[in-house]
């Protein structure tokens, strides 16, 4: 059964290029997989990325206060 709100988003969806469709659809099979108590397998990107994370936090590379309320505003203008 889908709800009201899916079925309408699933209809937008549809005139989406392919590749944003195929994103889409790798989102909702790792939400899927979560729901049913599986383990998430990161992508090779998503690992880089997590170690670019960690090696900037021991070299204590962090944002300042002021460098993230800017980011704040920006999208908050939005």
């Amino acid at each position: 059964m889908k709800t009201k709100k899916l079925t309408e988003a699933l209809e937008r969806v549809e005139a989406w290029p392919a590749d944003i469709q195929n994103e889409l659809a790798e989102f909702a099979i790792e939400l899927d997989t979560g729901l049913k108590g599986g383990e998430y397998e990161p992508t090779p990107e998503e690992l880089a990325g997590i170690d670019r994370g960690l090696r900037a936090a021991a070299e204590g590379r962090f944002a300042t206060d002021s460098q993230v309320e800017a980011v704040f505003a920006k999208f908050r203008g939005r």
